[in-house]
């Protein structure tokens, strides 16, 4: 699925990688608030959705080359977190979503979890 589509299923404000919004593909997803889970668990180009808002999060998926990044819960992002995002390249997005509910959403939509690679 685009990244666009996802965005907006997503109800999600684009903070970084506009320019990546129409053409990134993301087929995998996962979801985790603690980075160690996501540097034993993550594949290439997933997408990942967190409640952690912390330019830690940029980092992490920079190593471990997750896609994109989706902030959940109305937290606020840092613009430190945003600048992270942009300087690593990552398209960085916003959703109110609650965790549980963005996940179900993607589920519902197709998109299939980390265990399908």
């Amino acid at each position: 699925m685009k990244l666009v589509d996802i965005s907006k299923i997503l109800e999600a404000k684009v903070c970084s990688g506009e320019e990546k919004l129409n053409d990134l593909e993301i087929e995998r997803v996962g979801a985790a608030d603690m980075m160690s889970d996501v540097l034993a668990f993550a594949k290439p180009g997933m997408l990942l959705i967190t409640g952690l808002n912390t330019p830690q999060v940029v980092r992490t998926a920079s190593i471990v080359g997750i896609s994109t990044v989706v902030i959940v819960r109305k937290k606020q992002i840092p613009e430190e977190t945003i600048q992270a995002a942009k300087m690593f390249g990552i398209p960085l997005l916003h959703s109110p979503l609650p965790m549980y509910t963005a996940c179900g959403v993607l589920y519902t939509n197709n998109l299939k979890d980390i265990r399908s690679f």
